[in-house]
């Protein structure tokens, strides 16, 4: 039975030997490891704090990305209807111009047209009082080719210019 009890001194070196290594650990190995633990959970703790302000700074940016976005696009939004405003005010302008410049052009084209007719009518005037006085000149010249003819003239002349003057 020597195998299942131990002998009292085989028991007592084991746990004088147990005792030496147990205080070695006690002094020299249980800091060391407690030490290691400790630093091996602050780094842990450390790098889920990082992890943690990596997710709020992420979160932020996210938030500002999106503000920004959202500002770019009341800015696009802003601008496109400033455009639109300033093209239509520029239509506005350029259909008044052309309005007034159309008026313009007309009342100018019906002057010149007016102008132009006054002097056809002038022209013409001129015209057949010329051709009046060539044919009339032609026509006294045949009639007045003979001094009997003169003189019959310059008597219902004489007539008309004295019934003229009684009657006034």
């Amino acid at each position: 039975m020597s195998l299942i009890t131990p002998d009292f001194g085989l028991f007592f070196w084991m746990a004088i030997v147990f005792i030496i290594v147990l205080a070695i650990l006690w002094k020299w190995g249980f800091p060391s490891i407690v030490n290691m633990v400790n630093s091996r959970k602050e780094f842990i703790d450390d790098s889920l704090r990082k992890a943690h302000e990596a997710n709020e700074r992420l979160a932020n940016i996210q938030k500002e990305g999106e503000t920004m976005l959202q500002n770019a696009r009341e800015k696009q939004a802003q601008i496109l209807k400033d455009a639109a405003d300033t093209r239509d005010a520029i239509v506005v302008k350029a259909q008044e111009k052309a309005t007034n410049e159309g008026s313009r052009l007309l009342n100018e084209a019906k002057a010149e047209i007016e102008a132009e007719k006054q002097n056809a009518i002038r022209d013409i005037r001129t015209q057949v009082a010329e051709i009046s006085v060539q044919v009339a000149e032609k026509i006294v010249r045949e009639k007045l080719s003979s001094n009997e003819s003169q003189m019959e003239l310059i008597n219902k002349l004489l007539n008309d210019i004295s019934v003229g003057k009684n009657n006034e």
